[in-house]
């Protein structure tokens, strides 16, 4: 690592099926989870290099979006547009 290089650590729920799936494949490559893991990830990494990086903020909207441009169109991702109720405040 570099000087000034940020270390993200990622959380990754898995089903015990998977996690053993995960162990089996990285043994029979000869590398452990977290090397298996990274090799995945620096190629999702390479193919989505022709995308190009945002150049400023992302608002919850781009996110969303993003999001709903998404192959997986059915998962819910509409922001609700009612408002919050609001109780009455005396002071």
């Amino acid at each position: 690592m570099m000087k000034g290089d940020r270390i993200v650590t990622i959380s990754l729920p898995l089903q015990p099926q998977q996690e053993a799936r995960l162990v089996a494949v990285a043994r029979a490559k000869g590398l452990s989870t977290d090397a298996l893991v990274r090799e995945a990830l620096e190629r999702i990494l390479a193919e989505a290099s022709a995308i190009p990086a945002s150049s400023g903020p992302v608002s919850g909207a781009v996110l969303v979006a993003t999001m709903q441009e998404s192959p997986c169109r059915e998962i819910g991702l509409e922001v609700p547009r009612d408002r919050p109720p609001v109780r009455d405040v005396r002071f």
